[in-house]
């Protein structure tokens, strides 16, 4: 009789998803020669920090804050716009990238072809999209406190946020890319990041909004990373903040699960 392999032969085993640092690896090594694609998207929410959190901001004065306090309208829209920036970082990774990859290059039947899977493929891709969306929040973040506008030591904990944000739409946004067929489709999506954009509660409170719409608002995952960046910026900490955690981490996980079966389905006919 063979006797039995001794445990730690079994730890070594490759496990769904272990593989994915080389994804990660795979595009930091492609970002090395096209770093200012990589730097350009941080500077459209800078854009409006400036144009709208200053130069708007200048006529509207101050709006209440999340614990009703007024506060200037330039501390109010700067956090969710690091929100943005986690949002955008992630998108642009997760849908234009893995649609060429998926469509015209055939990167991941290359890929396959290796001991990695369909989980590994899955979980590379959103944890790189993830770093994009976390490195232009730190971009922003840098941005915010030079300019005066990090009012809480709290605020630190805004780059993890930025972090569970960028899973969220990452994961949502690598899901939905697998059903897309062709370039036309991401008219789709700019029809939905644009409203997210806009009417997240990024630049006035939800109360302005008609009440018919505030239901709506609330249920929108910007909105969730928006307030959960502002009540951090600004100090406002509570157990309410988990709602918002728990929102975007279920989100980011129902996506990556969607996204590893869609895979599936796609490559491994």
């Amino acid at each position: 009789m063979t006797a039995p392999a001794p445990i730690r032969d079994f730890l070594v085993l490759p496990l769904p998803g272990m593989g994915a640092r080389h994804l990660i690896e795979r595009s930091v090594l492609v970002y090395r020669r096209i770093w200012l694609v990589l730097v350009s998207g941080f500077f459209e929410p800078l854009f409006y920090l400036l144009g709208i959190g200053f130069g708007l901001g200048a006529m509207v004065g101050s709006l209440p804050g999340p614990d009703g306090q007024p506060i200037p309208y330039q501390l109010f829209v700067a956090p969710a716009l690091m929100a943005t920036s986690a949002m955008n970082g992630a998108i642009y990774d997760s849908t234009f990238n893995i649609f060429f990859k998926l469509n015209f290059q055939r990167t991941y039947e290359g890929v396959l072809a290796t001991p990695l899977g369909v989980v590994d493929v899955a979980i590379g891709e959103i944890a790189w999209a993830l770093i994009r969306g976390t490195l232009y929040a730190i971009g922003f973040f840098v941005v915010m406190f030079v300019l005066g506008l990090v009012a809480s030591p709290w605020a630190v904990l805004t780059i993890p946020a930025a972090m569970l944000i960028g899973f969220a739409f990452a994961a949502v946004g690598m899901a939905a890319t697998t059903w897309m067929r062709k370039i036309q489709d991401f008219d789709l999506l700019a029809l939905v990041q644009i409203p997210l954009f806009l009417f997240s509660a990024t630049f006035f409170p939800l109360s302005t909004y008609p009440a018919e719409l505030q239901t709506i608002v609330q249920l929108s995952p910007l909105y969730h990373g928006v307030e959960l960046m502002r009540d951090l910026t600004l100090g406002h900490v509570g157990p309410w903040l988990l709602v918002h955690v728990a929102y975007l981490a279920a989100l980011g996980a129902l996506g990556l699960l969607v996204c590893s079966r869609r895979l599936g389905r796609l490559l491994l006919k």
